[in-house]
């Protein structure tokens, strides 16, 4: 049986019993990053082989996984922080467990993205996540203007080191909208910043940033959906 655990995405206390249950019980635990997992499981003192399971290598880890399940045993997939599937190699896991008829299930937990979106002080009421932007400046323009009118808000999760290169880019894209930046959700310097992309822009040039950023972009009004469209005619 695959089961696709979450784990905590910075404070450990926010792991579930049945994530630990699950950990506890699997023959193997499959990690993003061995190091990292390693620490959890001896947090709560939990001993398990685990495999490397990343983008670098997901073909020939997902070989291995597969062949294990085959054979009747249990893994546990873990991602860095968070939900497993999301932003990470669990995608193709997943559909390589479809193909070969083998089962699976999730363990819920903690998922940055939904609590940013919530903090954020945004619509709610429907929102589109669009996990890590292109690195470049052009291919993340042509990324953004997917969404240019969508009434949906827009979820992102983006590194430190891009977040200026990011901020000009969508405020190019998306004119002057409302947007959130929350920073290291959960963790002892949690930090939510609101105000406008240009606002926001301006901040980020001043500050060192440093830890993991979500984005979150309300979406295109019906009213400034109509004036662009005017503007384009």
């Amino acid at each position: 049986m695959l089961f696709l655990v979450a784990t905590p995405i910075g404070n450990l206390q926010d792991i579930t019993l049945r994530a630990l249950d699950t950990l506890r019980e699997v023959d193997f635990v499959a990690s993003e990053d061995t190091r990292k997992t390693g620490l959890l499981l001896k947090h709560f003192e939990i001993k398990k082989p685990q495999i490397a399971f990343h983008e670098h290598n997901e073909d020939r880890a997902g070989e291995r996984i597969i062949g294990l399940l085959r054979e009747g045993k249990s893994i546990a997939v873990v991602t860095d922080a968070g939900t497993p599937g999301i932003a990470d190699p669990g995608y193709t896991l997943i559909q390589r467990a479809l193909e070969e008829g083998l089962p699976f299930t999730m363990i819920p937990g903690a998922t940055g993205a939904i609590m940013a979106v919530v903090l954020s002080g945004l619509p709610v009421h429907s929102f589109t996540f669009r996990g890590f932007p292109p690195r470049k400046s052009g291919p993340r323009r042509r990324f953004f203007a997917v969404d240019a009118f969508s009434p949906h808000t827009l979820v992102f999760y983006e590194s430190p080191y891009r977040l200026p290169a990011f901020f000009e880019d969508a405020l190019a894209v998306y004119g002057d909208r409302p947007a959130c930046i929350a920073n290291d959700l959960t963790k002892m310097f949690e930090k939510l910043d609101r105000g406008s992309l240009s606002a926001l822009l301006e901040k980020v040039k001043k500050e060192k940033a440093r830890g993991e950023y979500i984005i979150v972009i309300q979406g295109v009004g019906k009213r400034d959906k109509t004036e662009s469209e005017d503007d384009d005619e």
